[in-house]
């Protein structure tokens, strides 16, 4: 098998299983620990995965973000039932800008749903599902394809954002610490700031599990969204914390 095969395998497996050992890898592609620790090494260096001792995993940390169809898999039901509440806000006749991310491209279903309505997104998996649907204008932003968000991202994307306004933007981050939301990629990053300027209203889209985590770079403070959209999970000490500072609060129910 090629390296390059076997490094997609890598990737693949751990999509399906979240982490793995060297030892666990090696059994299963025939090959030496040190062969397995190459590939890692390369994998890493593409920001594929994150090397652990004595094995590999796609888990979040502040400096690494997964892969979309791994987090795609973690709490999706809440990820729907927030995309669900989220899309509640938009109304026939809006344009409205998504970004990348696995509770994003939830929304697909129900923004489809709403008509007319004019939807800009650098979301490839946003772009497939709404792609000619009735009623629906999609202005897909090119770029720099990155196949760990599967999203287009960079110079070309946020100079189109910039000469764009939408009425709303619905927006999603992997880390809120205190008042603020973080993400750990600046190229990511900046196509959310670029939303965030050219829309007039904006809601940030977080299940309960990134409260409490940091990540590299600050996004934005949390006031300066019109809403943020969350789940009932959310613990009830950091939920009335948050609300005594100000911020706004939307909770999605379970069903």
């Amino acid at each position: 098998m090629r390296p390059e095969d076997r490094r997609h395998e890598i990737v693949e497996m751990l999509v399906e299983q979240g982490s793995a050992t060297l030892e666990a890898l090696a059994e299963h592609f025939g090959v030496s620990k040190m062969t397995i620790h190459r590939d890692l090494d390369a994998l890493e260096a593409e920001g594929r995965l994150r090397k652990l001792r004595g094995g590999a995993t796609l888990e979040s940390s502040g400096q690494f973000e997964s892969d979309f169809r791994y987090r795609a898999r973690m709490a999706g039901e809440e990820k729907a039932r927030i995309a669900r509440h989220a899309a509640g806000f938009v109304e026939p006749g809006m344009s409205v800008m998504v970004d990348d991310g696995s509770t994003s491209q939830a929304l697909a279903p129900h923004l489809a749903a709403i008509r007319p309505l004019t939807v800009i997104t650098n979301n490839l998996g946003l772009i497939s599902e709404l792609s000619g649907k009735p009623g629906i204008e999609l202005i897909a932003l090119g770029g720099n394809y990155a196949s760990k968000f599967n999203g287009f991202f960079g110079v070309l994307t946020e100079t189109a954002l910039r000469d764009l306004r939408a009425d709303m933007a619905l927006l999603s981050s992997s880390a809120v610490s205190g008042r603020s939301a973080f993400h750990q990629d600046q190229e990511v990053l900046g196509v959310k700031r670029a939303m965030i300027a050219s829309a007039a209203r904006r809601y940030l889209m977080v299940d309960h599990q990134k409260f409490g985590r940091t990540a590299l770079h600050l996004l934005a403070d949390l006031e300066d969204f019109d809403g943020v959209v969350t789940s009932d999970a959310l613990e009830r000490a950091r939920a009335e914390a948050l609300r005594q500072d100000g911020i706004r609060l939307h909770f999605a129910e379970g069903d």
